[in-house]
């Protein structure tokens, strides 16, 4: 169901009417559809956080930094194109739920943790929360169907968004003048 359905349309009673169960029983195990929906993608999730932990350089420890960065998004990329239906699924059930799962925690923190060790004047911080909105399975979805881009398109977007300063015209956080500042940067 998660692989074909609208995720708009996904309903407990669905999953339970599909599993040949009622809906209390699928409620007992998961209590909501943000828990069945986690319980669902946490093998996903497991499998690239392992390959972040413990898998070869450069998606992996190790690796030169720039390396290990756009090994990083291109991973969490292919798994946001690969787990669209689910993810967006997790993105409209409750505020904030996109950045508030444990999942997207981790995800966030190592890139942040990646982008300071890459590009150690930026704003890393800020980045990995504005990269990882990039990615959200809607915005991902509405740019290849809505606006005709291609994966390989977003992909490039996605790495040089993650290049302040490699990126002409777009200063870094030392470079940035910040209004009523004494020093008049940041």
């Amino acid at each position: 169901m998660f692989r074909h359905d609208d995720p708009a349309r996904i309903t407990l009673a669905r999953v339970a009417e599909a599993a040949g169960v009622g809906k209390a029983t699928v409620l007992r195990r998961f209590g909501d559809m943000n828990g069945l929906v986690e319980a669902v993608i946490a093998p996903k999730v497991a499998a690239l956080r392992h390959a972040v932990e413990a898998g070869a350089p450069p998606l992996g420890p190790g690796g030169p930094p720039h390396a290990r960065l756009h090994a990083y998004l291109d991973a969490l990329f292919d798994f946001i194109l690969d787990n669209r239906v689910l993810i967006r699924a997790l993105e409209h059930r409750r505020p904030h739920a996109y950045y508030a799962n444990p999942a997207s925690r981790f995800w966030i923190d190592d890139l942040a943790r990646r982008l300071c060790d890459a590009h150690p004047a930026a704003d890393a911080d800020y980045l990995a929360h504005a990269v990882f909105t990039a990615m959200r399975a809607d915005v991902v979805d509405y740019l290849r169907v809505e606006q005709g881009m291609g994966n390989d398109r977003i992909r490039a977007g996605l790495h040089a968004l993650a290049s302040p300063g490699g990126v002409a015209g777009h200063p870094t956080v030392d470079d940035q003048v910040v209004p009523g500042d004494p020093g008049g940067q940041r």
